[in-house]
This record gives structure tokens, C-alpha cells and sequence, in this order.
């Protein structure tokens, strides 16, 4: 069978399987729309916390990432479940004790306020809806590929699917339909890596692999990638990091309490029955994240190998690189480079005319590199490689059989799909439940609840279908902002509305602004007003990265700390919260009675 048969079966199956499921599992009542009526196993809630948490980013962009940036990716790795540490420590149980469906509900109750609520509404918004256009990115990618679209072609169809099983299943639906999605994602991410790691090491594991001895040399993997890398100018990749040592910290810190405070995230711990069970769910998430935290490192590595490996013969044979032959030639290229070129995430332009591809670094500082180059007669780098595009074609790069290049297109889109619902789910509950139930028409019946969040999901998938048709960056790139967002924002608020049983509203709602505007402004300096190309204003705050070196992926944590400031300072000068307030968030903190909490309203 060919492999644009193979990849339309496993494609239609999976796609068949989630809206079968959210058919089976529709919402019949605003519980079971919200918090899937409160009765999710931990192991499941688990599985699929673990695929609204694993978004297209971790899947399809983070390996590209850490293939590109080297040691430096690691900041992925240790901020994303860094901070989803934090949430099922600090957070999840907390939350979940205090019975509220939306994290804009715990901050309006919290805080006394409806304003608050509306607050944490608008920072809610901003945060999911930039958080989405990274996801469809990874649609647009997927589809643009694998089935031969366009990649805006690929986002309506995404958005369609989407509308189909999130908007009729409502969190139940979705969280059902996530298990799904997470079983093949994590295939897919796997079944690949155990062949490529089986290839290039002769190990099975590909987490062993990676601190293995490469196939048919006495050199450790990362030491032949090294030696690759640092040859052809670019720098060395065990050692490498984005920036400063300060921004590396800072954009970690950004993307750890940006998780924590991912509205779409908490909201999946009102799922379960008991605050016992939340714990013990976030436990499960925690392992089921861990199987593909722990093997995008292999991925990378192994993924960058292979391509220089393709572009440049002389990769296996350990000769020279730079030799006129070792170049691969520009018609012999493999048929999967063809295949990325049509998507246009993948270029080839020939500067020297030699009929041959030259892939290095053509502005390396590095003068043996430069020297090497020059007397080769190359004229500058020849091809250009998306990052977000390394682990789908990593199947491909490896040659490996056409089934396992259908499952990682199957499971590429799961990873999208899976994450953009919760997202909506999060989006629909803060309209719908938080600012028409919560804030306009306390009265609202509950069908006509249901529809208003039904119609402001459609809505999100419209909004977030057209942004991801002009994203501001790579898919991990536009998701990090998302983190940045919402650690500047909701993370201190709801922190603070824990641990701090004297934060008052008015120094609770003045943080949030603070921390989202100064977020906001600093972003949109570099990226345009609401990412609109053209609308940059780099002059206005002093050049890119103006900010003691930080770029926007990381000026989150720096928006937090402004939120912490401002919320204390306001609070300093305002009267203290009302006493059964101060007296509720101590009995929130208190880990009795768990069992009597409800979710209900």
C-alpha cells in the first residue's frame, strides 16, 4: 500500500474514533459539560490530562526545538513539567477542594468580587486564545503534509473536527476523546524512536540510547553530533544555550508557573470525585507526560544526526565534510525532501551552482569553519529547515516503513486536537459560566447556559482558526507566550488567593493588570499588536530584548514579579478582606472534609 493510502486510513480512523467517542459521551447537564460530571477514574483523568497538557508544541515543535537550540532546549524540559509539578503540588488540590468549576470562579469567589472574576476572565481569553494559534500552527503543519493541502487548508479542516467533537461532548466528550488521543500520540511519538534509536545506537531504549556509542564507532552519540555540528559552524550542541545564563533561567521560570497557571489545566482536577483522587490523577498525568518528556532529548539528537547524515554522506563515513562529493546531490535528494518542500517548510536554493546541497552555518564566528567553507567554494547555507517540522519528518529522514510515518501524522494531529479542546473548554466555561451566568444574568437557565457556552466556543474556533493562519512564530515559540501570559496574570492571583488569606480584591485585581499589561506590552513590542505584522514598536522600548537581555518567550516571570509587587503594595493601602473570606481560604487550606466537596455550584 503507498503512503498516501496508509496516512489517509490511520488519519480517517483516528478522527473516526474521537467523535464517535464524543457521540457516546455528550453532555446532557452543565456538570457533565464543565467537569464531566465529576466522575472521572484518576488513571483515566491521567491519560487525559497528559494529552490537554502535551499540545502540538510538545509533540511536533519542542524535539525541533531542542534539535536547533541544543543543551539550551533543555529549558523545555524542565519548565514545562517543572511546572506542572508545581500545579498538582501547589494548585490542583487546593482548587479542587474549594469546588469551583473555572479558575475565573475561585479568583471572583475568592476575592469577593465580580470584577476580579472579569479580570481573570480577559487574562483567561488572552492566554488560551494565544495558547490555541500555536496548536492550529501544528494542524496546519500536519495537515499540509500529510494530506496534501495547504497549511491553511489544514487549519479549517482542523477547526471543523474540533467544532465537531468539542462542542458537542462538551468536557465530557473531550475528556473521553482525550484518552484516545493521548494512547496515539504516545505511540506515535515512541514506536519511532525505538527504530531510529535501534538504527543509529543499537539500543532499544532510546533514552538509554541517547548516552549511547553511535552504530560502528567508538564515539558516544552526542560526541559524533558534536563533532558534526561544531564542524560545519555551528555551535556545540551539549553546551549550547539561548542568550544569557539570566534569560535561559527567567524563560524556564516563564514557561513553570505559566503551567501552573493554565486555566485548561486546572480545570481538568474537577473532573475526578475527591481531592484525594485529584492528587492521585496528577500523580498519573505526571507519568503518563514523563514517557514523552523523557524521550524528545533522543529525538532530537537523533533527528538532527540524520539529517546532516542525509544532506551530507560523509557524516557516516567520517570523512571529509566539506569534500566536493559529500555534498548530496540536489537530484538524488530523497523523495520525503520533495515532499516538505511542497509544504514550503523545508527550502532548497542552490548559491553556488554546484547542482549540490550545502547545509551549515554560514554566520558561524567560528573561523576554521568559515575558512573551510570558503576554499570548499560554498556561498552560504543552501537549505532551510523549519524546527516544527523535525519529528514529523523524522519517520521519513530514517526511512523507515510507511505505517509508522502514518501514525506519527495521526498522532501529530492528536497532540494539536487534543490541547486545542481543552483550550475551547476552558474559553467556553469562562463565558459562558463565568462573566453570562456569573456576572450578566445570575438567572440563566441551564439549556440556555449550555448554548451560550456551545455558541462561544464556535466562536474561539473561528477567532483562533484566523490567528493561526498569521502566527507570530514557530508552534512551541507562540505556545511559550501563551505561558508567559499566564504566569504574569493568573498564577500570582491564584496563588495568592491561597497561601495569602489577607490579599484583599483591590490589590488581588490590580496585580493581574499590572502583570498582564506589562506582559502584553513588552510581547507585542516585538511580535506587533495582537501579533499583527507591521504593528512592532521595537523603537518605543529601546531595541529587541531591551529588557536586560530578555526576550518575550521569557519576560513572563518578570510579569509575575510585577504582579506579586503591585498586588502587595495595593493591598498595603486598602482595608483587609472581610473575616468568613480570610476564615474560608483557611479552611481551603485545611485537608478535611475533601471527601464533602462537590463541584457543584
Amino acid at each position: 500500500m503507498d503512503l498516501q493510502t496508509t496516512i489517509y486510513i490511520f488519519v480517517g480512523l483516528s478522527f473516526a474514533l474521537y467523535i464517535g467517542i464524543a457521540v457516546w459521551a455528550r453532555a446532557g447537564s452543565t456538570s457533565e459539560f464543565y467537569a464531566a460530571g465529576g466522575s472521572v477514574h484518576p488513571i483515566t483523568n491521567g491519560m487525559a490530562t497528559a494529552a490537554d497538557w502535551m499540545s502540538a508544541a510538545s509533540f511536533i515543535s519542542m524535539a525541533g526545538l531542542i534539535a536547533n537550540m541544543g543543551y539550551g532546549g533543555g529549558l523545555f524540559l524542565m519548565g514545562w513539567t517543572g511546572g506542572y509539578v508545581l500545579l498538582a503540588m501547589l494548585l490542583a488540590p487546593y482548587l479542587r477542594k474549594f469546588g469551583k468549576f473555572t479558575v475565573p470562579q475561585f479568583i471572583g469567589d475568592r476575592f469577593y468580587s465580580k470584577s476580579a472574576s472579569t479580570i481573570a476572565v480577559m487574562c483567561l481569553l488572552v492566554a488560551s486564545l494565544t495558547y490555541i494559534i500555536g496548536q492550529m500552527t501544528g494542524v496546519g503543519i500536519a495537515f499540509s503534509r500529510f494530506l496534501g493541502v495547504s497549511s491553511d487548508t489544514g487549519i479549517y479542516v482542523g477547526m471543523a473536527i474540533v467544532f465537531a467533537y468539542a462542542v458537542f461532548g462538551g468536557m465530557k466528550g473531550i475528556t473521553y476523546t482525550q484518552v484516545a488521543q493521548y494512547i496515539v500520540l504516545i505511540l506515535a511519538y515512541t514506536v519511532p524512536a525505538v527504530f531510529i534509536s535501534l538504527q543509529l545506537t543499537g539500543n532499544v531504549i532510546p533514552q538509554l540510547g541517547l548516552g549511547g556509542s553511535y552504530v560502528g564507532t567508538d564515539m558516544t552519540l552526542l560526541a559524533k553530533l558534536d563533532s558534526v555540528v561544531t564542524d560545519l559552524g555551528f555551535g556545540k550542541y551539549t553546551t549550547q544555550w539561548p542568550g544569557s545564563m539570566l534569560n535561559m533561567f527567567m524563560y524556564t521560570m516563564s514557561l513553570m508557573i505559566g503551567t501552573a497557571g493554565l486555566p485548561h489545566v486546572i480545570m481538568r482536577f474537577f473532573t475526578v470525585p475527591s481531592v484525594k483522587d485529584a492528587r492521585s490523577s496528577a500523580g498519573w498525568a505526571l507519568i503518563f507526560i514523563a514517557i514523552l518528556y523523557t524521550t524528545a532529548p533522543a529525538v532530537a539528537a537523533m533527528a538532527k544526526l540524520n539529517l546532516h547524515a542525509t544532506v551530507n554522506t560523509a557524516v557516516k563515513t567520517g570523512g571529509d565534510l566539506y569534500a566536493p562529493e559529500a555534498s548530496l546531490k540536489n537530484e538524488e535528494r530523497p523523495d520525503w525532501m520533495k515532499r516538505w518542500e511542497k509544504t514550503g517548510l523545508l527550502k532548497f536554493t542552490d548559491k553556488n551552482g554546484d547542482g549540490r546541497i550545502q547545509y551549515y552555518n554560514d554566520k558561524t564566528k567560528n573561523e576554521v569553519a568559515k575558512g573551510k567553507a570558503e576554499a570548499a567554494g560554498w556561498k552560504g547555507n543552501e537549505l532551510d529547515v523549519n524546527a516544527d517540522i523535525i519529528v514529523m519528518a523524522n519517520p521519513e529522514i530514517a526511512l523507515l516503513p510507511n505505517w509508522v510515518i502514518a501514525l506519527v501524522a495521526a498522532g501529530g494531529l492528536a497532540a494539536a486536537l487534543s490541547t486545542a479542546a481543552g483550550l475551547l473548554m476552558a474559553i467556553s466555561s469562562a463565558v459562558s459560566h463565568d462573566l453570562v451566568k456569573g456576572v450578566f444574568n445570575p438567572n440563566i437557565s441551564e439549556k440556555n447556559e449550555l448554548l451560550a457556552g456551545k455558541v462561544s466556543m464556535a466562536v474561539a474556533i473561528v477567532v483562533a482558526g484566523y490567528l493561526g493562519l498569521n502566527p507570530p512564530g514557530f508552534a512551541a515559540g507562540t505556545v511559550a507566550l501563551a505561558f508567559g501570559i499566564a504566569a504574569s496574570s493568573l498564577f500570582p492571583a491564584i496563588m495568592m488567593g491561597i497561601f495569602s488569606k489577607k490579599m484583599n480584591k483591590e490589590g488581588a485585581m490590580a496585580g493581574m493588570l499590572a502583570g498582564l499589561f506589562f506582559t502584553l506590552f513588552y510581547v507585542f513590542a516585538h511580535k506587533g499588536i495582537f501579533f499583527i505584522k507591521g504593528t512592532e514598536y521595537l523603537g518605543l522600548i529601546g531595541g529587541a530584548n531591551s529588557f536586560f537581555g530578555i526576550t518575550p518567550e521569557a519576560i513572563g516571570a518578570a510579569g509575575a514579579l510585577v504582579n506579586f509587587g503591585v498586588a502587595f503594595l495595593v493591598d498595603k493601602f486598602t482595608k483587609e478582606p472581610p473575616e468568613h473570606i480570610q476564615a474560608m481560604v483557611e479552611s481551603v487550606r485545611v485537608p478535611r472534609g475533601s471527601k464533602l466537596v462537590t463541584g457543584a455550584h
